[in-house]
Formats: structure tokens, sequence, C-alpha cells
């Protein structure tokens, strides 16, 4: 079989290691780029450093990275893009010109990843991307080959979204009416242009709809529009700021709608920490099995080591991406970043959130689409196949 479960494959190299001299051991430097400041800083804060200091606390745990019998002790080097695709590329740039990283992680949301997709393929470097959501994964993958995706497309998530809808509706939870609005980059753009033919052909009515600039300061008048427009359920394709500054102005409004749904961050500890009861019933992209052990297992060693508590959606998927190259670094042996690449494209790896399988460079395994807050707890309500999905509910008010 072409296809193999690395991590059995690890366990013998580890038991035959056991026999071994100790090897030798050296510092390895890796890179890291993402926001620090700028419109995406809070969700970088949240999702993505907090997993690149448990990855390299884990693996020097452990004892280091093994390539080819040498113990690499990890040691970081963090840059701050700013929200900015130049900065990104020109972070990466320097990582590899004048920092020496031999590992380059990939930066933080679907836009800056995009953007640096081509100077990571100039490099070859490996790109395991973690916070990146299209549907044009199978084009990238053609034009740049070493960049892989695992996060889903905008149509499986959308999908998610009309099938929780329909339900809620199906049941009489709510009406047909719709208002839906995005944040104005290439992840909002991109799902809201798949959200409106697919809500259409639902049966649902778009009584309003709006795009609004990344980084907008305001957005009390989008939701006055939309409240005036009478809507049914709201859905906002949001990012961490606009999550929570609509979810605000829907509470300052009250708009009353039996489904509300905004994006990235709904699923961050912080939207129920600030929200509180409030939050009970909204609904957001991702989620997670919340009631399975290894989810558990791994949110209380984010929360020992890095002293915050994971999100329920994108957190876990970017410490596997990591795993995923730390196993594909350790199976090749060496740092020949072609043969790495190939690997992760010919074997299956076992990971925090399940085993991850590449087809053309696209995630295989299915993966959460939507989740709900309930009983103070972000869960899984809608996927392409995981299994311990819960009952969608409607939004009963702003308590």
């Amino acid at each position: 079989m072409k296809r193999r479960t690395f991590t059995t494959l690890a366990a013998i190299a580890v038991a035959a290691a056991v026999a071994l001299p100790a090897a030798a051991q050296e510092t390895l430097k890796v890179g890291a780029v993402a926001p620090k400041t700028g419109p995406l800083a809070g969700g970088a804060t949240v999702t993505y450093w907090p997993n690149v200091q448990l990855w390299v606390h884990d693996v020097n745990a452990r004892g280091g990275l093994d390539v080819g019998g040498t113990k690499y002790m990890l040691e970081v080097v963090e840059y701050d893009d700013q929200t900015n695709p130049g900065q990104t590329i020109q972070a990466v740039q320097r990582l590899v010109n004048q920092d020496g990283a031999q590992i380059v992680l990939p930066p933080y949301s679907t836009g800056l990843n995009l953007a640096a997709a081509p100077i990571y393929n100039r490099f070859g470097l490996p790109m395991v991307t973690s916070t990146a959501t299209t549907d044009k994964a199978g084009e990238l993958s053609q034009q740049f080959p070493n960049v892989f995706f695992t996060l889903g497309g905008a149509q499986g998530i959308v999908g998610g979204v009309v099938e929780a809808f329909t339900a809620l509706r199906d049941r009489g939870d709510i009406g047909n009416k719709l208002a839906m609005v995005n944040v104005a980059d290439a992840f909002g753009i991109e799902l809201m242009g798949q959200a409106k033919p697919a809500f259409e052909a639902a049966g649902f009515e778009l009584v309003y709809e709006s795009s609004y600039p990344l980084g907008s300061q305001d957005l009390s008048p989008v939701m006055k529009a939309a409240k005036a427009a009478a809507p049914d359920a709201f859905i906002a394709w949001s990012y961490p700021p606009d999550t929570f500054a609509l979810t605000e102005q829907a509470i300052v409004e009250d708009l009353q709608v039996g489904a509300f749904f905004t994006a990235v961050a709904t699923a961050f500890p912080g939207y129920v920490g600030r929200f509180g009861a409030q939050a009970e019933g909204v609904l957001g992209i991702g989620g997670v099995y919340a009631d399975g052990a290894a989810f558990q297992e791994y949110a209380a060693r984010h929360e020992q080591v890095t002293g915050a508590k994971p999100d329920f959606w994108a957190s876990a998927m970017v410490y596997s991406s990591f795993q995923v190259l730390e196993q594909s670094i350790e199976a090749v042996g060496s740092f020949d970043n072609a043969a790495i690449i190939q690997h992760i494209k010919d074997n299956a790896f076992e990971t925090v959130i399940g085993t991850l399988d590449f087809d053309e460079n696209n995630n295989n395994t299915s993966f959460w689409t939507v989740g709900q807050w309930q009983g103070g707890v972000f869960k899984g309500v809608a996927s392409t196949g995981r299994e311990g999905a819960v009952e969608v509910l409607p939004k009963a008010g702003w308590n």
C-alpha cells in the first residue's frame, strides 16, 4: 500500500533506538511568522503562537527532533508580519537567507498563506497550512506542489452551515429570511461567493447582504441595516475582531433571530469569556468533538504548557500540521525538502485531531464545519464525516 500511518513506523524506530548509543545533540532553528500586531493579531495569539510554543516544548521534552541519528533541540525565531502580506514574504526570506532556519512553519490566515505560497515554493519549503480555507487547493497544489491544505474548503464549510440552518428551518425554529455579511478579504469573499447560491438553492431568501473592509472599527451600521431587513437568521463570514464586534452590536441592537452565526473566533474561549450566557446557542465555523479523550488530553497539555486554553477549531489543526512536518523529517532522516514533501504526499499521519491524509495535497480526512456554544462548550454540530456531532439548537435570544 502506498499510504501508511507513520506513527506506527515511528514507534518501531523509537523502540529500535533504545538499544543504540545516545545520539549527538545540536540546535535547530525553526522560523515562525504570523501577526502579533494588526487586525489578525488576536486570532494568531489564540490559535497560532501558543501551538508553536507547545510543539517546540513537546519535541524538546522528548529529547529533540531525531534527524538521521542526530537529536536537534528546537529554537524558534519569530517574526511579526503585522497582518501584512508583504511583511510575511520578507520574513520568510529573512528566515531562510539570514537566520538559517531549517524549518519555516506556515503563516496564519487564508490571505497570508495564499500570499506567501510563492515564496515557500521558491525556496522549496514544505508548507503544511493549518489556517487557510479555500476551494482552490487543487489548483494551488498544481502550481505549488510543496503546499498542503488541512482545514477544508469553502464548499465543505458552507455545506455544513446550510445543513445546520436547514435543520433549524425544517423544525420550525427559523424562517427563510437570511441576512449575510462578510469581511472583504480572500477568506470572506470566497465563503460569501459559495454561500449565496448554496442558501438560495436550499430555499432561503437573502434579505440583506454587505461586505466590510478588514480592520473595520465600527460595524454598528452593518448590524443596524441587517436588523432593519427583519431576517430570521444572521450569518457573518468574519475574522476575530469583527466576530466580537458584530456579536456586541447584535446584543446592542437586540437582533432577534433564531440562528446567529459568526466565523473565525466564535470558537475561541475568549468568546464565551466575553459574552457569557449570551453566547449560548451562537453558531460558528469549526467545532471539535469536545467530549473526546484526544481533544481533552491535548487541551489540558496546551493549557499546562502555554497558560491558555486552545480554541475549539483550528488550534488542534495547527499543532497537527506541525506533527506532520515533524514525522516526515524524522522519516526522511535529513533536511532534504524535496524528499520531505514527497513523504507528506505518500503517507498518512496520526495527529491530535486524528488521521491526516493528503489527496493531491488536500486534506482527505473529514473535518468539522459548524460548532455551537452549548452549556459553555463549543461543540461540533456539523462536519464532513467526523463522529461526535450534537444536535443543533435554536438561538433563544440574548439572555
